[in-house]
């Protein structure tokens, strides 16, 4: 374990000019205390690496200093492999680049991987889009991935509801969710706040890039503003509330049941059992029609409190079961 954080560590200086202790120990997940440790132990087993001090210091390695531990293990190329996502690169127009980079990894491989590439693709297969949909990669998504890429603005159409819009767009990432292509973008000098929006590109009814580039933030942090507006969105559509009992079982079938934030709500504000282990939770729904065909599936796991109208339908539904098997 310490030997792998030593060779990553001496590559992460090999790659960049100098490194404070803080961003090292973030970067490999330990104390700054244990980076003193480990610079220590490369300079006594030849690594020329030292401390600058000051505002601007930190770790250095002597310039000019290569490390001959650059080959691939095979874990490692694999991993290497697995990281592509075909569908995805083709829809985008990247195929033939990714074709034509694996295969300079692979010739540049020991021969002892070679086979790498194959074992890697005989052992996992990513299928992004979700269950029941046939995948359709938007049209225009060739010519707005080129524009992220180059970090060049975008003259944009989109459909806002009925309506098509508008707008120079600075694009900063794109994101497959579930088959559904989305853009992260800014609008080009228009907001005062610079807030990043999300556009669907299949709502895209022309794009244009530019001869003009942007100058990107280097603090974007792609999969955490994704993280965020997936939450906010999931929030956003929770517009009503239900208190429901829910046995044991029902407890641990809840995350499947309803939307995962709503979910970890209700288990975080959840009251104490009571002596035959049923919980009350208060849940947070987007209608009492969504509610009724998401707590369907708990069956007779869970138990609709209020309001009452939907505690009717439940009872109704019962009713009509107990007929349908009854003998």
């Amino acid at each position: 374990m310490r030997a792998a954080r030593l060779i990553k560590m001496v590559l992460l200086l090999q790659a960049r000019p100098a490194m404070t202790a803080a961003e090292l120990a973030r970067e490999l997940e330990v104390s700054e205390r244990t980076i003193t440790r480990d610079a220590q132990a490369l300079s006594e087993a030849g690594v020329p690496v030292y401390a600058e001090r000051g505002r601007a210091g930190g770790y250095r390695l002597v310039d000019g200093y290569r490390t001959g531990l650059t080959g691939l293990a095979r874990g490692e190329a694999e991993a290497l492999f697995l990281s592509g996502v075909p569908g995805a690169l083709r829809e985008m127009g990247l195929a033939d680049a990714a074709s034509v980079a694996r295969l300079k990894v692979s010739a540049a491989l020991m021969p002892s991987l070679r086979d790498a590439p194959t074992a890697a693709a005989q052992r996992f297969h990513l299928d992004a889009p979700a269950w029941f949909q046939e995948p359709a990669a938007p049209p225009l998504l060739p010519v707005i991935a080129d524009a992220v890429w180059d970090d060049r603005r975008l003259t944009a159409r989109y459909l806002r509801g009925e309506t098509e819009v508008v707008r120079e767009l600075e694009p900063y990432g794109l994101v497959l969710k579930a088959g559904v292509w989305y853009l992260c973008a800014r609008v080009a000098e228009a907001d005062a706040f610079r807030t990043y929006r999300t556009y669907r590109i299949d709502r895209f009814t022309a794009a244009e890039p530019l001869a003009e580039r942007f100058g990107r933030d280097e603090e974007f942090d792609l999969p955490g503003f994704w993280a965020g507006q997936a939450e906010r969105f999931a929030r956003s559509i929770l517009r009503a509330e239900i208190v429901v009992r829910l046995s044991p079982a029902g407890l641990r079938r809840l995350p499947y049941a309803v939307e995962p934030v709503a979910s970890r709500d209700a288990l975080a504000g959840a009251g104490e059992p009571d002596a035959r282990g049923w919980v009350t939770v208060t849940l947070g729904v987007e209608s009492e029609e969504v509610a009724h065909g998401q707590l369907t599936a708990l069956g007779p796991e869970a138990e609709v409190v209020s309001p009452e109208s939907l505690r009717r339908r439940f009872a109704e539904d019962a009713a009509r079961l107990a007929a349908l098997y009854r003998p």
